[in-house]
């Protein structure tokens, strides 16, 4: 048989809520079911610091990805400067053949830029005035173009420096002011221009540059014991300079 305990009581269960209440009552941990605050219906202590943090972290979320966003790759990149280098022009005829054939007269160049020699002869002139040697020669382009070259070589840099100084002196006008140098090519300055001529990162001569006022340019330079007096088109007159290697 089942044991008989009898009616139940409910006794016991007003006790208990008797003691629950009194323990709210008093403040003691556990009294209520509210939270850790301790007071019913209040917010719990934690929640505020809880809730600025979240909000700090969602707009140092929101900074990030602005930034990020900036560096996309559907940005357009800055533009980038850059150099076109254009060819340099060539001849578009055959250069002629060059009798002389001492040292001086091979290193002479046939072609210069668009140029190329079409005839050479001593030059008589300057051979009387004491050039060891020295040629006149005639550059042509095709077309019109026309370079006139006189070179020349004597037995010391000074005896050259002062054969060049007497074909400034003639030449219709002269710079002023000394430009630098145009071992790295003078086709974007203007006219007159002197310098130095520099061989190997040394000084080896002085250069003069005009616009002889006829359409054509003039250039007169020294390097080392040798004497060049160029007549070109004025356009091409300081590149023709540049280019030509002695």
């Amino acid at each position: 048989m089942r044991p008989s305990f009898g009616k139940p009581s409910t006794r016991p269960v007003r006790a208990v809520a008797a003691a629950s209440a009194a323990a709210g009552a008093s403040g003691e941990p556990g009294a209520s079911t509210d939270g850790p605050t301790g007071g019913g219906g209040g917010r719990p202590r934690w929640l505020l610091p809880a809730v600025i943090g979240a909000v700090v972290v969602v707009v140092a979320a929101v900074v990030v990805g602005i930034l990020m966003s900036r560096n996309t790759d559907g940005d357009a990149p800055p533009p980038v400067a850059s150099t076109v280098l254009l060819p340099s022009p060539t001849p578009t005829i055959q250069p002629a053949a060059r009798t002389a054939t001492t040292a001086f007269a091979t290193a002479l160049p046939t072609t210069v830029l668009q140029y190329a020699l079409t005839s050479s002869a001593p030059d008589d002139e300057w051979l009387a005035a004491g050039a060891v040697e020295a040629y006149t020669e005639t550059f042509g382009d095709g077309a019109d173009g026309e370079a006139l070259v006189r070179a020349g070589q004597w037995e010391t840099p000074e005896e050259a420096s002062a054969v060049a100084a007497g074909l400034v002196a003639a030449l219709p006008t002269t710079a002023a002011e000394p430009s630098p140098s145009a071992s790295a090519g003078t086709g974007d300055q203007s006219l007159p221009m002197t310098g130095e001529v520099v061989a190997g990162g040394t000084p080896a001569g002085s250069f003069t540059v005009v616009d002889a006022g006829d359409g054509t340019g003039v250039a007169v330079w020294t390097n080392g014991s040798s004497v060049f007096r160029v007549v070109a088109p004025v356009e091409d007159i300081a590149d023709f300079y540049a280019a030509f290697p002695l």
